[in-house]
């Protein structure tokens, strides 16, 4: 604890990350214990960031980390990332906060109370880190697997009292310049019932590339840098990874190359793996095992990028823990149980990994409104 609380040297938290992860997943199974950890292919650079991609899992502990290398029996791309922090995750009004106020905090920077998107404690709103990007010429872009107005990413870009004002959050989007879009929720932009308004129709007259899951395959859509892109993956939630959802990977991949052709000042995107969420509060392993997986999947497509482009930092965290999920040992053919303690959200801190150019600025303990000021520092918005 008193090397977090003081900062690690680069070469020092590279090994606290794996001492972290080593000892609990040693803990469920003897046989991860003999596997050698990859050394990591990624290193610092320092200087001032011209991108950031923040990957939020929602949901994702440690412990759900975990269940990745005991199902998979081999590294990830959590392996690869040099920095290694927590974050608390405390709302302003409850100790267990919920994704609108998780979300809020590190996209603003303020804690809110639960169910709040994109307002401080006081109801009033707060600037986002994707708005101040655009106001400095930056694109941005949102990627999720949730619908696109779930709390996660609405908060990034919507100012409403509750997460579930759904057609509020939508007419917000209508607010911004934001050019990358892609998720569900498309019933809320174009069959709203608070008015008669096609906000489709707004954003094709607005000069946006606009498309969805009726009558596209995003994976062999390749949009134009020179309109603004949106891809409704689905009519409300996207399905399950287990029900053979691909688009996540070939979505980040797309996206950061899509970004960076958008704007000579750099970008800042948001990718959610939205669904392991969902998982925990069903408390199926099964089901969290495959949104694991695709969320790695979407990580190693960043961390390529990033390792090519050299100006990008990379963040993974998550919003809370959800499940409270625990592994213990099963049996002696080096199988693990997964035992979850609720349903609901955990106040138990959640991991932080960085990668590229501020990436120092990512270790050690801190509130999740920290996230914000560090990603600000990193892009030299100071």
């Amino acid at each position: 604890m008193e090397l977090l609380r003081h900062g690690l040297k680069h070469h020092n938290v590279k090994y606290l990350t794996w001492i972290v992860l080593l000892l609990i997943i040693g803990g469920s199974t003897n046989g991860m214990m003999s596997q050698t950890a990859p050394t990591s292919t990624l290193t610092f650079s320092s200087g001032t960031a011209k991108n950031v991609v923040l990957l939020i899992g929602d949901g994702m502990g440690l412990a759900q980390i975990s269940t990745f290398y005991t199902d998979k029996k081999q590294w990830s791309g959590f392996d690869e990332f040099p920095v290694l922090g927590f974050q608390k995750t405390y709302s302003s009004n409850n100790l267990v906060t919920d994704s609108a106020a998780g979300a809020t905090a590190m996209a603003c920077g303020k804690k809110t109370y639960n169910n709040a998107i994109g307002l401080d404690s006081t109801g009033t709103p707060c600037i986002t880190i994707l708005e101040e990007a655009e106001k400095k010429g930056k694109s941005t872009g949102l990627i999720v697997t949730s619908s696109i107005v779930h709390a996660t990413p609405a908060a990034f870009l919507a100012h409403c009292s509750s997460r579930n004002q759904y057609e509020d959050i939508a007419g917000d989007f209508m607010k911004t310049d934001v050019d990358l879009l892609i998720g569900g929720g498309m019933q809320y932009f174009d069959r709203r019932k608070m008015d008669n308004h096609d906000l489709i129709d707004t954003l094709k007259e607005r000069d946006y590339a606009v498309f969805d899951f009726r009558n596209q395959n995003l994976q062999k859509v390749v949009p134009s840098p020179k309109k603004n892109f949106v891809f409704f993956t689905a009519d409300n939630q996207p399905l399950p990874a287990s029900q053979d959802r691909t688009y996540l990977p070939y979505a980040a991949k797309m996206g950061v190359n899509f970004l960076k052709q958008r704007s000579e000042k750099g970008f800042f995107l948001m990718i959610e793996g939205s669904q392991i969420d969902w998982a925990c509060h069903a408390n199926r392993a099964n089901l969290l095992a495959g949104e694991m997986q695709d969320f790695d999947s979407a990580i190693r497509q960043v961390l390529e990028f990033a390792k090519r482009d050299g100006e990008t930092l990379v963040i993974v965290t998550a919003d809370h823990e959800t499940g409270g999920l625990g592994l213990i040992h099963g049996n002696n053919k080096n199988q693990v149980e997964y035992a979850f303690t609720s349903n609901g959200h955990t106040a138990a801190m959640v991991p932080v990994f960085a990668y590229g150019p501020g990436a120092e600025l990512f270790s050690g303990i801190y509130d999740n409104t920290a996230i914000y000021q560090k990603m600000r520092q990193a892009l030299g918005f100071n």
